[in-house]
C-alpha cells in the first residue's frame, strides 16, 4: 500500500519514464577516479560553486549530476532500489515531505559525521538533513502601493482583500496547492500556526485570487504590475527576483513567518556510500555553508557561518516570528491520500466562500 501512495500523484504528473537530464563535472585528476551521483531538484547552475569547491578538495572525483523535479527524486530512488539496482549517492531536494518519507520507509543510510551544533529540528534520526533556511514571504508591487504600506501580516492582508476594489481585484496571487508541492507545504504549516487561516482563504476566493504552479509565475507577474500581491513565495527565489527587478518588495510577515529547508539525505542503495556521506558533510561544513550563503545565495543553517545570510543573522533580526518546519515524521501526515484530499478539499470551498 505504501508503495502505491503516491500512484495517483504520479498520474498526475504523466510520467511515463524518467528524465536523462545529467552533467558531468570531470574529476581534476585523472588517478584513482571515484564517481559520486547526485539526484537534485537545485539547478545546476546555482549548485556549481558547491561542487566545483568539494572537487579541489577531492579531485578524483567526478560528479554526474541530475537535475531533477522533486517528485521523480523520490520515485527514482524508490524505483531502482527496490529492483536492486543502485542509485544516487547524495539527495538533494526541496521536498521536506517526500525526503523524510524516503528516510522514514528505509531508503536512506544513518550518517554519524554530523556538526556537533547542527539544529535538532534541521536532522531526523541522522539520516535526514535540513540544510538551508528558507522563509516563506509576501510579495508586493512597489508602484501599486505608493503612498500606503503593504500588509505586514494576514490580519492586514484579511482586511486589504476584504475591502478590495478595482485596484487589487484579480490581482493577488499564491500557489495552486493541488499543483504545486511547496504550495501545499506552506499552507499545511500555515493551518498549525494560524487557527484562523482559512478567513484568509476565503478572502482570497472574494478577491479573485490566481493561482499558479510555482514561484515563477508569481514573481514575474507581481514584478511587472499584473499582480500586487503573491503569498508564500519562497524568499530566496523572491530575494533573487528583487535582485534585478527593483518594483518587486519582499515582506517577512509578522505574525508568522514559515521556514523550509532543503532537505538531503545518504541513499540505501548507493553506489559509493561513503562519497555520498563525504558530500553531504562537506556541505554541512563551515566551508560549505559560507559557498551555500554567499555564492549560492541560500541562507545557510550551520550556526557557526559568518554571514548576513543564515538562520543565525536571520534569528537575530526576526527573533520568534520565524518557524522552522521541523524535519521528522509529522512531514508525512499530509502525504496520506485521504488527508491531503480533505484538506485541499477544504480549500477548495474556502475560496469559494462555502
Amino acid at each position: 500500500m505504501i508503495k502505491r501512495l503516491f500512484a495517483f500523484i504520479v498520474a498526475l504528473a504523466s510520467l511515463s519514464s524518467f528524465s536523462t537530464a545529467q552533467t558531468l563535472f570531470p574529476a581534476l585528476s585523472s588517478e584513482n577516479t571515484k564517481s559520486l551521483t547526485i539526484y537534485s531538484s537545485l539547478d545546476e547552475d546555482v549548485s556549481k560553486p558547491l561542487l566545483e569547491a568539494y572537487q579541489k578538495l577531492r579531485p578524483s572525483v567526478e560528479i554526474y549530476y541530475h537535475d531533477l523535479q522533486t517528485l521523480e527524486i523520490y520515485e527514482r530512488t524508490i524505483e531502482e532500489s527496490d529492483s536492486g539496482k543502485p542509485t544516487a549517492d547524495l539527495l538533494f531536494s526541496s521536498a521536506m515531505d517526500l525526503q523524510v518519507k524516503l528516510a522514514n520507509d528505509g531508503y536512506a543510510q544513518s550518517v554519524s559525521a554530523v556538526p556537533t551544533n547542527w539544529p535538532k529540528w534541521a536532522m531526523w534520526q541522522k539520516s535526514a538533513f535540513g540544510l538551508t533556511f528558507e522563509p516563506s514571504v509576501f510579495v508586493y508591487h512597489k508602484p501599486s502601493f505608493e503612498g500606503k504600506e503593504p500588509p505586514k501580516n494576514r490580519t492586514e492582508l484579511i482586511s486589504l482583500l476584504e475591502q478590495s476594489n478595482d485596484q487589487f481585484f484579480g490581482r493577488i496571487g499564491t500557489y495552486d496547492i493541488e499543483q504545486s508541492g511547496l504550495g501545499f507545504l506552506f499552507l499545511a504549516r500555515d493551518t498549525e500556526h494560524d487557527r484562523d487561516l482559512w478567513k484568509l482563504i476565503n478572502a482570497f476566493g472574494i478577491a479573485g485570487v490566481k493561482l499558479y504552479s510555482n514561484s515563477s509565475s508569481i514573481l514575474e507577474r507581481v514584478s511587472d504590475g499584473r499582480l500586487a500581491i503573491g503569498y508564500n513565495i519562497l524568499g530566496s527565489y523572491a530575494e533573487a527576483w528583487a535582485a534585478t527587478n527593483p518594483e518587486l518588495g519582499i515582506v517577512l510577515p509578522e505574525d508568522y513567518t514559515v521556514v523550509m529547508s532543503r532537505t538531503a539525505l545518504v541513499t540505501r542503495s548507493a553506489k559509493e556510500p561513503e562519497l555520498g556521506k563525504d558530500m553531504l558533510a562537506f556541505i554541512m561544513s563551515e566551508t560549505g555553508q559560507t559557498i551555500m550563503a554567499n555564492q549560492m545565495k541560500l541562507p545557510a543553517v550551520h550556526p557557526s557561518v559568518a554571514s548576513d545570510n543564515t538562520a543565525s543573522a536571520f534569528r537575530k533580526k526576526f527573533g520568534t516570528r520565524l518557524r522552522p518546519i521541523t524535519i521528522g515524521p509529522g512531514l508525512v501526515a499530509y502525504l496520506d491520500q485521504v488527508k491531503r484530499a480533505r484538506f485541499i478539499k477544504r480549500w477548495n470551498k474556502s475560496l469559494r466562500g462555502e
